[in-house]
């Protein structure tokens, strides 16, 4: 992991990691999955090829709660990484010059 982005502790980051685990299992996370779009690129995948992406990622301090995790394509949260949204979209303006 790249130290410039780390802001949160590795207390805050083990809890958050062990609430995802957690979320991966409640009926909400599954009907997202079921939908089979990536939050990012837009694009249909079968909810296997499907990860877990925090829009405000663990380690800037993101929580693990509805309104921060979002289905991702493999290809698009690994591009993503520890972006916040605003670096994501400067990110992805910045592809399409």
């Amino acid at each position: 992991m790249d130290s410039f982005f780390i802001t949160a502790d590795e207390k805050h980051i083990r809890k958050e990691k062990e609430k995802a685990r957690e979320f991966r299992k409640k009926p909400w996370w599954k009907n997202k999955l079921s939908e089979g779009v990536c939050n990012y690129c837009g694009e249909k995948f079968a909810p296997a090829e499907l990860t877990m992406d925090h829009v405000v990622p663990i380690a800037r301090g993101g929580v693990t709660s509805k309104g921060n995790i979002v289905p991702a394509c493999k290809e698009c949260n690994s591009k993503k990484k520890y972006l916040l949204p605003i670096e994501w979209d400067e990110y992805i303006n910045n592809l399409n010059k």
